[in-house]
């Protein structure tokens, strides 16, 4: 049974999401491990904490509404890099474009030949689709195509995550150091937790990482219309 603060405060959610992203970016900043990613520590201390005192994820969404509200003001304030670094973004359209519609594309045929070769149904399929662009985007599209919206949200988290944690490693592995193409990189795979990463990597990297995330959406939402019923 959860505790009795739980169903008597509004704000313990908030409280404990807070406390957990600190704790998390506290252990990053001292052990300077990037497994110790704030995101990925505070959802697994907000889970175990859940599980612990018996409470159900509907009473820790409520409580936790108004930060999910501060997604949509945070969101906007991406667009300060991108018009700080626009010069650099209309010397490089051609590039920009060409590198998010190959990152797109490339999702799409990873997550079809998945589908295919674990036989996955329509539902799952189009769950997958938008594993990459942001929430606000990717749940929508999911449950409007017949797909588990609150599965895709999971997915997008995770590869937000991922991105955060492994693409520093990812493309030093590959010598990968042009700062647009390390932006297009990040923010077509890993969207709004990904250019978090590439603003700390630099202005140029996280303007076109924000850029990114915006066409990357367009041209997810354009292609999950053109590719949902293949299977």
């Amino acid at each position: 049974m959860s505790l009795e603060f739980l169903s008597s405060s509004a704000y313990w959610a908030i409280v404990i999401s807070l406390a957990s992203y600190i704790l998390g970016d506290l252990l990053r900043k001292r052990l300077k491990v990037a497994i110790f990613n704030p995101i990925l520590v505070s959802v697994i201390l907000t889970s175990v904490f859940l599980l612990l005192t018996g409470t159900e994820y509907s009473q820790y969404r409520a409580g936790a509404s108004f930060l999910s509200w501060l997604l949509t003001p945070a969101t906007i304030c991406l667009a300060i890099p991108l018009y700080e670094q626009l010069s650099v973004l209309k010397s490089n359209r051609l590039a920009i474009l060409v590198g998010i519609l190959s990152g797109v594309v490339t999702s799409f045929l990873c997550v079809l030949s998945l589908a295919m070769l674990f036989g996955l149904g329509h539902a799952e399929y189009v769950t997958l689709l938008p594993k990459s662009i942001t929430t606000a985007i990717g749940m929508g599209l999911s449950e409007a195509n017949g797909g588990y919206g609150s599965i895709t949200a999971v997915l997008i988290i995770l590869s937000g995550i991922v991105g955060n944690v492994a693409s520093p490693f990812i493309l030093r592995t590959l010598r990968i150091t042009d700062p647009v193409a390390r932006g297009v990189a990040i923010g077509t795979s890993s969207h709004a937790i990904g250019t978090a990463k590439a603003l700390e990597m630099g202005p140029v990297e996280g303007a076109v990482s924000s850029l990114s995330i915006v066409v990357a959406g367009v041209l997810t939402v354009v292609e999950v219309l053109i590719v949902r019923n293949l299977i």
